[in-house]
Formats: structure tokens, C-alpha cells, sequence
């Protein structure tokens, strides 16, 4: 946009001679057109949403679809357009939509409705707020959403507000709601509660994940540990994406020397919200007690020479091929530092083992095309 700007103000500048301080107005007045046209639109979709949403109320509420028949739906689209005097209006598919849009939201109603009986509720805010954001995203994004969450209202507004946060499109979208990312988001093993204020460590967990999907990585099968953090680094874009919203990567292999030695942390980020560095160590193998120790030597270096007074005590995470729940917990609870440990998955581990054996070979595969094409 920036650079649409500056190309007509050019184009101004080269018919007209009346002054910076002209060109600069206009250039002033064209971002503020290009912002309204922005507000305009965010509002029309807002409105629609409502409309919709109505729609689907009255569908739900009158029981519509059971009065009229099993051409419900088409019946409604054709008499719409007519009364709208338009060639269509909505699909009948959208109009099923509408419905299913009110149904998976509604019991939003109910929490409002206890919130009118009892305004002292400190909670109203965020519960009326949960209603009213649903009404800030495109309408494509609720369909993706109504399909995927399988009626579950608290599921759907996770993504609403993840959607809203990080401003997704529909492909990235439609990417999280396949990765299980509601279940995988905030639940992995730390002792956040003992080593950080409540709140804090309340906030902090909910930026990491159990397990994290590396389903982006292309590797072989028989992979080192240096291969993986290779593709995370070639692949820093998606790798960012799985972390979540306030990583700032901050180097690979980070060198840090203290006392004549220098050690070298494997991947260093940091979260910006939580004014805090992350120490992220990857294993390709099992979690096991020393990999812990060597975490917490390299947070607390991390936070002795780097930590200046605006930054809080960095935290570290382990992603580890496998894990122990029952060792992760004596380990972190022995430990001073915050600490997170989680798994990583591959796109190959997505099916269960006993299937993944059932599965032909590269090799059948490319046997099986041969045979094909020699047939034809």
C-alpha cells in the first residue's frame, strides 16, 4: 500500500507544482480513504454476519426446515430472490449454514442472558465479547470452522480468536484446524507453576504445545538431529507458524562463553509478550534426566549475560522425539528454572503404527505405475 502511495504521489507531483505541503496532504488524505474503505468493509461483513445469524435463528427457533419439507432450503433460496428482486440470493447450501452458524454459538446466548440477571459477574466482559467476535471474521472462515469443530462452541471460538489474533487467511487456517491444534495448545509438561508467579505462568502456557507438528519437514527416514533442525531452519516460516504468535527468532547454535568455555545453544527465540527468551533444545531421541540439566545451565546463562532489566527470566523448552510423562515430572520438579518439555511429530507418524506397517513401500508404489502404464 505504502508503495501505491508513493507511486501516485509521483504521478501527482509530475502534473502539478503546488508544494510539499500539498503533496503531503494528499498523500495524508489517501491513506485515510484506503483505511475507511478497510473500516467499510470490515462492517458490511459484520452486518451480513448478523443478517446470517438471524437467519439461522429463525430456522432454528420455528423449527422452518421440519415445517416445510425436505426443499426447505431450495424452496427459501428461489422465494428470496424473488422478494430481493435478484437472480439469486443465498445458496441453499449458505442457508443450511446460517443455521448451523446460530446452533454451534448459541449456548453464547445463555451465558449472556446469566450475565443480564447478574451484572457484578466479573467475567461479563470476556463473555459478551466471545459473542461479539464472531461477527469480525469472513463468513468462508465460519464454514471452514463449522465443518471441522463438530459442534463444539468452546473449540470454534478458539479458532475465531486465533483467526482475529494473528489475522489468518483461509489456507493457514483450514491448515490448524487440521493439526489438532485446540487439544495440542497449551498442555505441555512444565513446571511453570512452581517456578513463576501464578498469572504468569498461567500466560506462559498457553504458548506451548504437546506435540508440536513438523509435518512441513521433509526428511528420510533414518534422519540426524542435525538434518532436523536443518529443515526447521530452512523452513523458519512454517516453523515460526507451529510456535505461535510473539516467537522472534533470534539465532541458531548461539553462542554464549562463560568462564573459558563457550556452549552453544541449539535454537534461541523470543517471546514477545512475555518480554522473555526461550531456549528451545531438539532431541531426536527420548527424553532422559541430563537433557534437562544442560536446558537449565544454558537458560540461566542465557539470562546472566543477555537479560537486560525489561526482559523477565528466559524460559527453556525440550522438543524430544519421545516422552516419559512420568520421568518429565520428577525432572522438572527438581528444577529452579522454568522448563516445558514436549514432543515432536512427523507427517509419516500421523497414523498409528500397526497401520503404517499396512502401508505399501515407495518401491510398490512405483512398481504398481509401471504396471499401470504398460497396460495402457
Amino acid at each position: 500500500m505504502d508503495r501505491e502511495i508513493d507511486t501516485a504521489k509521483k504521478n501527482l507531483e509530475s502534473t502539478n507544482d503546488f508544494g510539499k505541503e500539498y503533496y503531503d496532504w494528499i498523500s495524508e488524505l489517501s491513506q485515510r480513504y484506503r483505511q475507511s474503505q478497510i473500516k467499510a468493509a470490515v462492517k458490511v461483513n459484520s452486518e451480513m454476519l448478523r443478517f446470517y445469524w438471524s437467519v439461522g435463528k429463525d430456522i432454528e427457533e420455528r423449527k422452518l426446515d421440519n415445517k416445510y419439507g425436505s426443499h426447505f432450503y431450495e424452496n427459501l433460496n428461489r422465494d428470496l430472490s424473488l422478494a430481493l428482486n435478484k437472480k439469486s440470493g443465498l445458496s441453499p447450501t449458505s442457508l443450511k449454514y446460517t443455521k448451523y452458524f446460530y446452533c454451534l454459538y448459541s449456548p453464547l446466548l445463555a451465558n449472556r442472558q446469566q450475565l443480564v440477571d447478574d451484572l457484578e459477574t466479573p467475567t461479563r466482559p470476556q463473555l459478551v465479547d466471545d459473542l461479539e467476535i464472531l461477527f469480525r471474521i469472513p463468513w468462508g472462515h465460519h464454514r471452514y470452522i463449522i465443518d471441522k469443530v463438530k459442534g463444539d462452541c468452546q473449540k470454534a471460538l478458539f479458532f475465531v480468536r486465533k483467526t482475529l489474533e494473528n489475522n489468518w487467511g483461509r489456507g493457514t487456517l483450514m491448515n490448524f484446524l487440521s493439526t489438532d491444534l485446540y487439544e495440542r495448545q497449551g498442555v505441555a509438561q512444565t513446571n511453570f507453576a512452581m517456578t513463576m508467579p501464578k498469572a504468569e505462568g498461567d500466560l506462559a502456557q498457553e504458548y506451548f504445545k504437546d506435540p508440536y507438528r513438523f509435518e512441513f519437514a521433509q526428511l528420510n527416514e533414518e534422519y540426524t538431529e542435525k538434518e532436523l533442525k536443518d529443515e526447521l531452519m530452512s523452513k523458519l516460516t512454517q516453523f515460526l507458524l507451529e510456535l505461535g504468535k510473539g516467537f522472534s527468532f533470534v539465532g541458531r547454535e548461539y553462542r554464549l562463553s562463560v568462564g573459558g568455555k563457550d556452549k552453544y545453544i541449539d535454537l534461541l527465540f523470543y517471546i514477545i509478550p512475555l518480554h522473555r527468551y526461550c531456549v528451545i533444545e531438539v532431541k531426536i531421541t527420548e527424553f532422559d534426566f541430563p537433557d534437562i540439566g544442560q536446558l537449565a545451565g544454558y537458560t540461566a546463562m542465557v539470562d546472566d549475560l543477555m537479560n537486560t532489566s525489561q526482559d523477565n527470566p528466559s524460559i527453556g523448552l525440550l522438543i524430544c522425539k519421545e516422552k516419559n510423562s512420568v520421568l518429565a515430572r520428577y525432572a522438572l520438579s527438581r528444577v529452579n528454572v522454568p522448563i516445558g518439555i514436549s514432543k515432536y511429530e512427523l507427517s509419516q507418524q500421523s497414523l498409528p503404527e500397526e497401520l503404517q506397517d499396512k502401508l505399501p513401500t515407495e518401491q510398490e508404489i512405483e512398481n504398481g505405475l509401471k504396471m499401470i502404464t504398460k497396460k495402457k
